[in-house]
């Protein structure tokens, strides 16, 4: 009997280890699945973290530039200001709109030009207007003029 009771108690032990093995399995099984999970989503974390990190330094980077950018623009603007303010300041203080030489040209030209003039007028001084001409035409002579009518 004793045998039989041991080969009763061997049988349900069996049983109840085989029943106890899938569940202890099965909880296993998720847990490995779980486990693969978290792994892949801190991996997905992880890129994702260097992916922004990468993002926010070209970010900076390009803010970098754009910064460079404006101030490279602000020192134009500065120095175009400037150098306008200079021009302006000299072009009151007398700045010629021609050069000297052109100057020179101009003033003999007007020189030669009222010389001209006169000489000219010395000459016309002299002669009659051509309305005051020694020969009337008698266009403006007070006398009754024939009318022609031609049928």
């Amino acid at each position: 009997m004793n045998v039989v009771i041991a080969l009763v108690i061997f049988i349900i032990g069996g049983i109840s280890g085989f029943f106890a093995n899938r569940l202890l399995s099965s909880t296993s099984q998720e847990q490995r699945k779980l486990a693969a999970q978290v792994n892949k989503s801190e991996a997905a974390l992880d890129q994702y973290k260097l992916d922004v990190a990468e993002h926010l330094d070209s970010s900076a980077k390009l803010l970098d530039q754009m910064n460079d950018t404006c101030q490279t623009a602000m020192k134009q603007m500065q120095e175009s200001t400037q150098l306008l303010q200079k021009a302006t300041s000299v072009e009151t203080d007398g700045m010629p709109f021609f050069s000297a030489e052109t100057q020179q040209q101009l003033a003999q030209t007007a020189t030669l030009r009222h010389q001209k003039r006169d000489t000219e007028a010395a000459e016309a001084i002299t002669e009659a207007p051509l309305d005051y001409s020694g020969n009337p035409s008698g266009l403006f002579a007070d006398q009754k003029q024939k009318v022609t009518t031609a049928v």
